[in-house]
């Protein structure tokens, strides 16, 4: 990509009104955080579409608890962490339950399952609350939290196993204990700008952006929350541009995101 395309945004940006991550409560429930991971991105989406990642709630998903693996992934006793990390764990439940995830399965906030920006679709990890000690095994299945300070959003079993789930949010730490694909190369790499409260918003920055990065491909989608997300597809989903992008734009509110698509 032709280095004039990694310009950082112009002053224009700043009026435009983002969303703050305030990420309280995904539902009704007072302690519930409200984590609003945006559905993952369409293979190829179509040109003519409006909202080529909104996702859509799946008919005959079934009962909430019923035809789901809802065990822990087993590891090996004498496993070791491939990678370790440390920061803030909060839970998703509502409106995300029974929807698709990002790996293309049906989210069931009753399995042990968790969300992560950049870990390979797939990884196991074993999270560990840090204050009480309690630990969980689950596999990445989504993308989030999209919210700075946040690295891990757990299902609401995961969350319950190590007391997320009232408190809503604890520090944790994340250990990697097997992946799919390299930690450290490859992989397919976007740049995730957002939440804006209003379609319009979002889709003005859409247009501003693929006038400004001719060779990139830039989606705007609806997440089940309601609000509305801008995605940057770098050339050839390239990390090393994915990360320029992200270290050289800036916004008046909200955050940017590096994202793994795979």
């Amino acid at each position: 990509m032709k280095s004039r395309l990694w310009r950082p945004f112009s002053a224009k940006l700043a009026s435009f009104s983002l969303l703050a991550f305030s990420f309280s409560s995904g539902c009704s429930h007072s302690k519930e955080a409200r984590v609003d991971v945006p559905p993952p991105p369409a293979s190829e989406p179509s040109a003519n579409a409006s909202r080529p990642e909104e996702a859509e709630r799946l008919p005959g998903a079934g009962p909430e608890k019923e035809n789901a693996d809802l065990a822990e992934p087993a590891i090996p006793a004498n496993a070791k962490p491939l990678a370790t990390e440390t920061g803030r764990a909060s839970w998703y439940g509502p409106p995300y339950h029974n929807r698709r995830g990002s790996n293309g399965e049906v989210y069931n906030m009753h399995a042990m399952t968790a969300a992560h920006r950049t870990l390979p679709l797939g990884s196991i990890v074993r999270v560990t609350n840090l204050k009480t000690g309690d630990t969980a095994v689950v596999r990445i299945t989504d993308r989030g939290p999209f919210i700075p300070g946040r690295i891990i959003d757990l299902s609401l079993a995961a969350a319950r196993k190590i007391d997320v789930y009232h408190a809503g949010v604890a520090e944790v730490r994340v250990e990697v204990m097997e992946t799919p694909a390299s930690l450290s190369s490859g992989g397919k790499w976007a740049v995730q700008i957002g939440g804006f409260p209003h379609e319009e918003a979002a889709e003005k920055l859409a247009e501003h952006l693929k006038r400004r990065y001719r060779t990139a491909r830039v989606l705007k989608f609806s997440s089940p929350a309601g609000d509305w997300w801008v995605r940057v597809r770098v050339l050839e989903d390239d990390r090393e541009r994915a990360r320029k992008l992200v270290a050289e734009t800036a916004t008046p509110e909200g955050a940017v995101f590096l994202v793994r698509l795979d």
